[in-house]
C-alpha cells in the first residue's frame, strides 16, 4: 500500500492543528475519518508519525523529518498543478489571497468588488494571518498570493511587487493638548498602545517612535487596531495607525488624528508570491488592480 496525498494532506492539517477536532474540520472530513487516515498512513511508515499522549498533538522525531518531507512533496504538487493550468493563463480553481490584520479590514472592501470586475473569470478565496505564517504558507503551497507590509524576504524562494506606501498619523484622544505636527522621537512608552507580539506594524510603531522592541511598554496590547482606538477614545493612551485604515478607524468623534513631523513614518504594502509561478502574468495584474483600488482608500488627505 502506498501514501497518498490526501493523508500527506491531514499529516500536515494534525501537525498545523495540534488537535484531531480542528485539523477534521479544517479538512472538510469527520474527525474519525482523519483518525483512520493518520493511522494508516502510520502502518504504511511503520513507526508513529505523532505522539498521542501530548496535548496538543504532537510530531515524534520520525514525524518531524516525515512532515518536512511531506510540506515539500506538497509543495512540489501544487507547484505541478499550477503549471498544468499554465497553459490557459489562469488557475483552474479559486486563488488562495492572504493578507496581514492591518491590511484586510480596510482593503478588502475596495480590492474584491475591483478584482471582480476587472478578472470576473478569477476566483479568490481571502485569509486572514499575521507575516511569518503568510510566508510560510506561500513557500509550503498553502497560499499563491499574499499582501504584506515587510520587505519581501531575499532568503527565500518568494517574489513579488511593491504597491504602495502608507504613511502614518498619530491617534490621540480627542480634546488631548497636541500641536501639530507631531514629534515622534518625543513620544512615551507608557502612554503608546500596541498590538500584540507578532505583528510587523507594532514594531514598525515602536521603531518609527525611536523606541527599542524589547524594552518595557504599556501593559495593554491588542489583537486589532479597532480595539485600539477604542481605547484611544476612552482616553487610555495614544497609537500610530496606518492611513489606509482612517476611513473606519477615523470616524470617531472622540479621537483626533495629527500628522508627524517631516519625514514622518510610513510602510510599504507590497505583493507577494512563490518564484517561477506560471501564472506571474496574472499576479502582475492583480497588483496594479490593487493599486488602482487603494488610491481611493488614500484619497483621504493626512491631517496637517
Amino acid at each position: 500500500m502506498r501514501l497518498s496525498i490526501k493523508q500527506l494532506h491531514y499529516a500536515v492539517a494534525l501537525a498545523d492543528h495540534g488537535h484531531f477536532g480542528r485539523a477534521a474540520t479544517a479538512s472538510n472530513i469527520t474527525q474519525s475519518a482523519l483518525s483512520q487516515q493518520i493511522a494508516l498512513l502510520e502502518d504504511i511508515c511503520r513507526v508513529p508519525v505523532f505522539e498521542r499522549g501530548q496535548r496538543p498533538v504532537a510530531p515524534t522525531p520520525f514525524g518531524r523529518e516525515f512532515l518536512a518531507r511531506a510540506r515539500q512533496l506538497l509543495a512540489d504538487a501544487e507547484a505541478l498543478e499550477s503549471f498544468a493550468q499554465s497553459a490557459s493563463g489562469q488557475p483552474g480553481r479559486p486563488l488562495r489571497f492572504g493578507l496581514i490584520p492591518t491590511i484586510a479590514p480596510y482593503l478588502l472592501p475596495a480590492i474584491y468588488p475591483a478584482l471582480g470586475k476587472i478578472m470576473p473569470t478569477v476566483a479568490f478565496h481571502a485569509f486572514e494571518r499575521q507575516t511569518d505564517g503568510l510566508l510560510s504558507d506561500l513557500i509550503e503551497g498553502g497560499l499563491d498570493l499574499a499582501m504584506i507590509a515587510t520587505d519581501i524576504p531575499d532568503d527565500r524562494p518568494l517574489t513579488g511587487e511593491a504597491l504602495f506606501s502608507d504613511p502614518f498619523v498619530l491617534a490621540a484622544p480627542a480634546g488631548a493638548q497636541i500641536a501639530d505636527p507631531v514629534h515622534l522621537s518625543g513620544m512615551t512608552r507608557d502612554r503608546l498602545l500596541l498590538l500584540e507580539e507578532g505583528h510587523c506594524f507594532r514594531d514598525q510603531a515602536l521603531a518609527a517612535c525611536g523606541l527599542d522592541r524589547d524594552g518595557q511598554t504599556h501593559p495593554f496590547s491588542a489583537t486589532s487596531l479597532s480595539t485600539i482606538v477604542e481605547f484611544v477614545a476612552n482616553g487610555q493612551g495614544i497609537t500610530l495607525l496606518p492611513a489606509i485604515s482612517l476611513r473606519k478607524e477615523g470616524a470617531d468623534p472622540r479621537v483626533a488624528i495629527h500628522a508627524l513631523e517631516a519625514p514622518g513614518a510610513s510602510r510599504t504594502l507590497s505583493l507577494v508570491w512563490r518564484r517561477g509561478s506560471p501564472f506571474e502574468a496574472l499576479f502582475n495584474d492583480v497588483a496594479e488592480t490593487i493599486r488602482e483600488a487603494a488610491r481611493g482608500q488614500l484619497a483621504e488627505p493626512v491631517p496637517h
